[in-house]
């Protein structure tokens, strides 16, 4: 009996999953072949399509690039990489209508959160990839751009810890290639498209992390600095800190690696031990003797 009423419990599970199955089916319907559809690449819009980033870590970028300083100034980019300090770049153009301002208002409010100094720990450079900005006003649009950013970040005596910047075309394209950043002009709407990015660039040049989007989680974005500077902008917490977090690809932040706090925690409970019974084995042998 027990048997009987067992089997009519497994038939009715295996039907009303069956039933499940067809009525989520994408197309609906029962001849759906079970294999992930595929949208056609006509659906993706004209305007996006070739837009984009391709990550480029390890990539070294040519610091002999120059480039054009908010004052008009040109200098080589590697007059913006110091040792020891690692570098956060922000491809965007200044008179971008909405993302790029989105992003580096992200930027901005995250580096409020952390408690390390522009120009001091690190550099931070906004990068026009719109040649027509170097071309037409060289100083204007970037030092305007700073000013406003200057009053929001509201730390006095960290201008010398950002720089926007601009270029003309064959040096945009040599840096945006090099980082894998891909862009395209959108005749109709007037402006480019566009995605955004923080990359995290080593003193020596190196790419070694890409934040996405347009808002940071202000632990992540100093986890990536120190990441960047190979633990030497941090303290021995901040160290400690980044052994117990990994950066996650996919989702692109740190996440803790359990094993990792277990190590540290296994070492501390051992140190613990040997303070405890060290003066117990020496008092022991000493009343031996």
């Amino acid at each position: 009996m027990l048997n009987r009423a067992l089997s009519i419990l497994i038939f009715i599970g295996v039907f009303s999953a069956t039933g499940f199955a067809q009525s989520t089916s994408p197309r609906g319907g029962t001849d759906y072949d079970g294999k992930e559809l595929i949208p056609s690449s006509d659906t993706v819009p004209e305007e996006i399509k070739n837009v984009g980033i391709d990550e480029k870590i390890g990539q070294i970028i040519d610091l002999k690039l120059q480039v054009t300083d908010e004052t008009g100034k040109k200098v080589l980019l590697s007059s913006y990489f110091h040792p020891h300090k690692p570098v956060l770049l922000s491809p965007m153009y200044y008179s971008c209508p909405g993302l790029c301002s989105f992003h580096f208002n992200g930027v901005i409010d995250s580096l409020k959160k952390i408690d390390w100094n522009p120009g001091d720990k690190f550099q931070v450079i906004a990068f026009s990839f719109d040649a027509k900005e170097n071309a037409l006003d060289p100083a204007n649009l970037g030092a305007k751009k700073k000013a406003n950013y200057m009053k929001l970040f509201g730390r006095p005596g960290t201008e010398n810890g950002f720089h926007f910047v601009t270029a003309d075309q064959a040096t945009i394209d040599k840096l945006m290639t090099a980082i894998g950043f891909r862009y395209k002009w959108n005749e109709k709407a007037g402006e480019w498209s566009h995605v955004s990015a923080a990359i995290m660039i080593s003193p020596e040049g190196k790419i070694t992390r890409y934040l996405h989007g347009i808002e940071f989680n202000p632990q992540d974005m100093k986890f990536a600095l120190n990441e960047t500077s190979n633990g030497k902008v941090g303290n021995i917490v901040d160290s400690v800190l980044l052994y117990c977090f990994k950066f996650d690809q996919h989702q692109s932040k740190y996440g803790l690696q359990v094993f990792r706090v277990m190590q540290i925690a296994g070492g501390f409970m051992t140190l613990l031990l040997a303070v405890w019974l060290l003066p117990v084995l020496f008092k022991a042998r000493k009343e031996k003797v």
